[in-house]
């Protein structure tokens, strides 16, 4: 119910509740005291969480955004809150994830006067976010909250930042919300599926890739039925690999950082590629490398939901603009006359090889890890990472077999993996969660750990612990060989750093230790309890396909 009248700070807060919203992630700030006070009100309706670090709250905000599909709300106060708070929306926009981050804004009237934390957001977040904007009429608050909905919900989803200047959030918020924001959706041309459909009836060798955000259950489902009846080869994008179960037949493995080599080369030789969402950017291309603008030209069908996408990179045979669900629903009806069985086996079988694990140095295999990680977790489990070598092992031999399994920055941001896990717990708290930290990129979001104990969010976290910032090692042996320069940490305990905030802490220093480590980690989080496995990987180890010594030698 909301008021006759009411403050800017109030019409606010009615908007996020007509629009679903659950959860606000924040730190706290005296600049928006209006806003907290607000939702003091509707704390049956909104949970506010508090985090440790704005970075952490912006990336509970964006993988909210992921999970549900529904805009992460994000609160930090101003100028320091802000910047640190820019991680979060520099994801959202690369990961195409609807966010909206509200930032606490000096008086309005100071404007101007390098006034304490003054920002200018619009020029500092214009070139991140979908949308940077400022409430400078307070009436007007329900028209840009609603406004901040539909543009991070239509087109290629993404961030929206709405600054709020303290003075202001007091004064008359004018209207009140009437209903819910219900974004544009755009479907194909029948005439585009129709040809479609002739292109792919005259096709050799295709292969179907699916990535970005906004899918349904629904449209997956056509998805992985569609390619398993026609047998057509099926790819997924740089961490999307749970759009799909990677166990499908048709399954051909994901285009990202290393991927597999005959993967590539399918790619490469396809004949009619048909790409739904993914952008095939940098990574999904092997720094663009995959693709050949003048074949594409031939060859690439790419649909994408923001009509700025398209063209942008590769010269397509054909394109369209489309909600990535709808388009997909509409492609699956599409009936040949021909199939591509045996194509799609033999991806399903080079994916699989690709899969198992391998022989490595040191005393923990991290393929052989991840392998139980497999085995030893649910099949719905949920599973984030932030960026790092260590992420490399999970993508290669984990398999994802449930829809929201995967929560990942395409952007590379180190430090996501343990806020996401923390918001995933949030959001379906009947599911198991694990983080797949590397010790550099744990160290970045540590601090959550007491969020986790506050909230009551028992995720288990493994912490890869090499002492290295191993993907820039990696590429400074492969420049500068032996020159080993600020690339080595030094570590805490991470047991007794667990302990320290209530958590359960286990260390493992031989691959045949896991599994009972895992094991108790799992009775850990069943009594509420947060867990920690501290994992002592060998640095020479560097990546699944080369060790220090190899790079060393090849140069």
């Amino acid at each position: 119910m909301t008021n006759a009248s009411a403050s800017s700070a109030r019409r606010l807060v009615e908007t996020l509740v007509l629009n679903g919203v659950e959860k606000v992630f924040c730190v706290p700030g005296e600049s928006y005291l209006a806003v907290l006070d607000a939702l003091y009100d509707v704390r049956d309706k909104i949970e506010v969480i508090v985090c440790r670090h704005e970075a952490g709250a912006a990336n509970m905000a964006e993988a909210y955004g992921k999970l549900t599909g529904k805009p992460g709300i994000c609160m930090v106060t101003r100028g320091p809150g802000a910047t640190q708070a820019s991680i979060g929306v520099h994801t959202a926009q690369q990961d195409s994830t609807p966010m909206i981050l509200f930032v606490g804004q000096i008086a309005l009237t100071d404007r101007g006067r390098g006034a304490f934390q003054e920002v200018d957001y619009r020029q500092t977040f214009g070139g991140l976010a979908k949308w940077a904007t400022e409430i400078e009429s307070p009436e007007r608050t329900v028209e840009i909250v609603e406004r901040a909905f539909a543009t991070a919900l239509q087109g290629r989803m993404g961030p929206v930042v709405i600054a709020l200047p303290e003075d202001l959030l007091h004064e008359d918020g004018g209207p009140a919300p009437v209903k819910p924001v219900t974004p544009a959706r755009s479907a194909l041309d029948p005439a585009f599926v129709a040809e479609l459909s002739e292109r792919l009836s005259k096709a050799e060798s295709p292969l179907l890739v699916l990535g970005g955000s906004g899918w349904s259950d629904e449209a997956t489902t056509a998805m992985a039925n569609w390619a398993e009846r026609l047998g057509i080869p099926l790819a997924l994008s740089f961490r999307r690999k749970d759009l799909i179960s990677n166990l499908h037949p048709c399954y051909a493995g994901d285009l990202g950082i290393g991927c597999s080599p005959k993967l590539i080369e399918r790619a490469k030789q396809s004949d009619l590629i048909i790409a739904i969402g993914a952008r095939l950017g940098e990574n999904a291309t092997q720094g663009y490398t995959t693709l050949d603008r003048t074949r594409t030209a031939q060859t690439l069908v790419h649909i994408l939901p923001g009509a700025e996408e398209a063209g942008r990179v590769w010269a397509p045979l054909m394109s369209a603009t489309a909600d990535n669900s709808l388009a997909a629903l509409a492609i699956s009806r599409i009936e040949v006359d021909r199939l591509w069985h045996d194509q799609a086996r033999a991806a399903n079988e080079a994916y699989l090889a690709f899969s198992t694990p391998i022989q490595t140095v040191g005393a923990v295999n991290l393929s052989e890890v991840v392998r139980h990680l497999t085995v030893g977790l649910p099949k719905d489990a949920v599973l984030t990472n932030g960026a790092g070598n260590f992420a490399a092992w999970l993508h290669r031999f984990y398999h994802h077999q449930a829809r929201r399994a995967q929560v990942a920055p395409t952007s590379g941001a180190m430090g996501y993996g343990y806020p996401a896990a923390l918001a995933a717990k949030a959001v379906m708290p009947e599911r198991m969660v694990v983080c797949f930290a590397g010790d550099g990129d744990f160290m970045m979001s540590a601090c959550e750990l007491a969020t986790a104990v506050q909230y009551n969010l028992p995720v288990i976290v493994i912490v890869v612990d090499n002492s290295s910032f191993g993907t820039i090692r990696m590429h400074q042996e492969t420049h500068y060989p032996a020159r080993v320069i600020a690339t080595d940490i030094k570590n805490p305990d991470f047991v007794k750093y667990a302990e320290a905030f209530g958590a359960f802490g286990i260390r493992v220093n031989a691959t045949g230790d896991f599994p009972a480590a895992l094991a108790q980690a799992c009775q850990a989080t069943e009594r509420g309890q947060p867990a920690l496995i501290h994992l002592i990987a060998d640095t020479e180890q560097i990546s699944p396909a080369k060790t220090i010594t190899q790079l060393r030698q090849r140069n």
